[in-house]
């Protein structure tokens, strides 16, 4: 981090700090909403930017009056602690936030592996867990409290492959990328059946480590297979553009996918012009018509803040803290097993300007999906375009 961009962080925090204390003259209480993020590595973007929106959140409810509940009011605080993206950190994480910080609400984790960490004990003592986790394995009636606070793999690749196909029917064949951890595992299983499903042929599907820094043998790789279609799935946006960049190096042509890719900054910073053409799954658009000038003020202010725009993944951390607020208010109690029984049964106004609710039993036996739109993007010229915007239906 920069100097300029450190400063500026900690002038964002102080400002939340100050305004905290004041609100905390007109609330009676504050609840801690525990985050368990990736703050380092290549997966720290998210894992900051999902800080600053839990914390914008907090403040403009905190800002409007706060959370009202049997003639009281509350306050949220917002406690972040960094899982490395892996499940043995994801695990010190989990036992800092309930067991010694107390938290009740977790309003935030990211990476399948230590959100498995983290929701081993969040159901079994009774806390509130909304997750960005593509994985399916987490959810359904055997985890009435976990709840999804983004689009996952099972509602972004569907369409996103159907899209991308409908546009380029001569391409036949693909070759396929992932992390070699659980998101990537349960995102591959997802992709590999659409892909197939289209008619596709799969010539491979390969796994790295994170924290891999050399990506040419791996491109080479790919490149050697002459491979239509390249689809680095669940890959953050450091990586993706490393490996693209090396794909264009070796001379390899073809349509690029990256289905939770989340924005182009990232992307750029590593991959160069090599990304351009790139289809992305989980990118906003904050110059574009359907942008609201409070959702371009926001993002506007992260800029400043993270070094670039906000992304699907952070907007949930916003999404969540609002969920939250909504059903401490319907349930009009703050007991964890009381809000998460009303969960699926509130709306919300999202970050995105529309009205949300919960939806999954057919995915996932039970609804604990934000039922949000699905932005299909490609990036053009160096900046992002939107190609197709899809509200899903279904309860």
């Amino acid at each position: 981090m920069t100097i300029t961009t450190r400063m500026k962080s900690l002038a964002f925090g102080t400002s939340l700090g100050l305004f905290a204390t004041l609100g905390a003259a007109n609330a009676q209480e504050t609840i801690k909403l525990g985050l368990s993020i990736p703050l380092s590595g290549a997966g720290a973007i998210w894992g900051k930017g999902s800080e600053f929106m839990c914390k914008k959140a907090a403040q403009e409810i905190a800002q409007a009056g706060g959370v009202k509940v049997e003639g009281k009011t509350y306050n949220f605080e917002c406690l972040a602690y960094d899982n490395k993206y892996n499940a043995a950190e994801g695990t010190r994480v989990a036992q800092t936030l309930l067991n010694r910080d107390g938290v009740k609400f977790i309003a935030g984790s990211l990476g399948t592996a230590p959100v498995q960490a983290l929701q081993s004990l969040s159901e079994r003592q009774g806390v509130v867990m909304f997750t960005t986790a593509w994985g399916s394995s987490i959810k359904g009636p055997k985890f009435p409290l976990t709840f999804t606070q983004m689009n996952t793999a099972f509602e972004i690749i569907p369409p996103l492959i159907r899209y991308i196909h409908g546009l380029h029917p001569e391409a036949k064949s693909v070759a396929m990328l992932n992390p070699n951890d659980a998101t990537g595992r349960e995102t591959e299983g997802v992709s590999k059946k659409v892909w197939t499903d289209t008619g596709v042929k799969i010539l491979s599907s390969d796994f790295y480590e994170r924290g891999t820094t050399e990506f040419q043998p791996i491109a080479a790789r790919i490149a050697s297979l002459k491979p239509e279609v390249v689809d680095l799935a669940s890959l953050p946006p450091a990586d993706a553009g490393v490996v693209l960049r090396e794909l264009d190096v070796l001379g390899w042509k073809g349509v690029k996918v990256i289905a939770v890719g989340t924005g182009v900054d990232g992307l750029k910073a590593t991959g160069g012009n090599a990304i351009e053409g790139v289809y992305m799954g989980a990118a906003v658009i904050f110059d574009g018509p359907t942008a609201t000038s409070q959702q371009k003020a926001i993002n506007d202010e992260a800029r400043g803040v993270l070094g670039e725009s906000l992304n699907s993944i952070q907007i949930g951390f916003y999404d969540s803290v609002y969920a939250i607020k909504a059903a401490m208010e319907k349930a009009q109690s703050i007991d964890p097993k009381k809000v998460g029984a009303v969960l699926a049964d509130v709306s919300f106004t999202s970050f995105y300007g529309n009205k949300v609710d919960f939806y999954g039993t057919g995915t996932y036996g039970a609804r604990q999906q934000m039922r949000l739109p699905v932005s299909i993007s490609q990036v053009q010229d160096g900046k992002l375009v939107e190609k197709s915007r899809i509200v899903p239906e279904g309860n």
